[in-house]
């Protein structure tokens, strides 16, 4: 199998980005303390810096990673764009509105499964409309950056209106600081709250595979191989949703891991769909991991949000991918 190296390697640079975030931080710990604390032994400080601070930040990073990047691989062959990616296509900032809608009006206190439920109903609105219009639209690359335009700025909009008109200016900030995207000061309920949503989102998108390297010869050629096209769609709106969702409901918005990622691993595999799957989920989770130890090293003032930080690498990446697209266009 072609993939097993990549898996494998994908495995590696993960367990060792894992052990990184969970040893280096504002209070260095050696790999035995990290070891001792991870079980409850040693140090007590210690413990409670692993077990309370790290571990449920590093879990939220490979659960929020490998989500966006399995959602960004599985839209992509689906719309059969490599621009496609949920946060251009205005699935995470409409994410992003279903959870400060929950914020807004007290529904995230009435129960623990409310900021996921309404930020996956926010994600599931913004795919349907964007498969929609990408399926009646004659240019599909310009048809979905143009319908991710709009529903990302209506998503935005409407979510500075909620802030605009909330009477208190501390929900305002936190509401600001949470839109912004990172994973400090997330508690272990916070990755159990997430997990079974991102693990039933993967898992729908896995079970996409086949139909995705059907659909990468062509509609007819898919029909004609036994693929449910309708349901294969359902079954990637419905994942991306769950998965997209759950993770904006936990981290904020945390843009172009699922542009990046798909498209650095796809000549890896082939440029096959179904195969980019599973290594972009790995690839997310090593990406975010990364990339929140990087933001907890850069010597500023105060911590640069994950958020921000993977926005300033993700845009000058997706201008270079849109003039390669236009060259082999042209």
């Amino acid at each position: 199998m072609r993939t097993l190296p990549l898996l494998s390697g994908l495995a590696v640079a993960l367990l060792a980005v894992s052990a990184a975030g969970l040893a280096i931080g504002y209070a260095p710990l050696p790999l035995a303390g990290v070891i001792a604390g991870l079980f409850g032994g040693g140090d007590p400080l210690a413990v409670a810096v692993v077990r309370e601070i790290r571990l449920p930040r590093l879990l939220l990073g490979i659960e929020v990673g490998a989500a966006l990047g399995i959602a960004g691989a599985a839209l992509q062959g689906l719309l059969r764009n490599p621009l496609a990616e949920p946060g251009l296509i205005g699935v995470s900032a409409s994410a992003g509105l279903g959870a400060v809608v929950a914020f807004y009006f007290g529904f995230a206190a009435l129960s623990p499964y409310a900021l996921p439920g309404l930020a996956m109903a926010g994600a599931l609105v913004a795919t349907g409309i964007v498969l929609a219009v990408a399926a009646r639209g004659g240019d599909g690359g310009l048809t979905l950056i143009l319908a991710g335009i709009a529903l990302s700025s209506l998503a935005v909009a409407l979510t500075s209106l909620a802030m605009n008109l909330a009477p208190n200016p501390y929900a305002v900030t936190e509401m600001l600081l949470w839109l912004m995207g990172s994973l400090k000061d997330r508690t272990p309920a916070d990755a159990l709250t997430a997990c079974p949503f991102i693990l039933a989102g993967c898992g729908l998108l896995l079970a996409t595979g086949r139909g995705l390297d059907a659909l990468a010869l062509g509609e007819d050629a898919a029909r004609s191989l036994g693929v449910d096209l309708a349901r294969l769609r359902l079954a990637v709106v419905g994942g991306s949703a769950a998965a997209v969702g759950a993770s904006v409901a936990v981290s904020g918005s945390i843009g172009f891991v699922g542009l990046v990622v798909p498209h650095l691993l796809r000549p890896l595999v082939g440029h096959e769909p179904g195969r980019l799957l599973l290594p972009s989920a790995l690839g997310g989770a090593v990406l975010v991991t990364l990339a929140d130890l990087a933001s907890r090293l850069i010597p500023t003032a105060q911590e640069v949000m994950l958020g921000v930080l993977t926005s300033l690498v993700g845009a000058p990446f997706f201008l270079l991918l849109i003039l390669r697209v236009r060259r082999e266009a042209w």
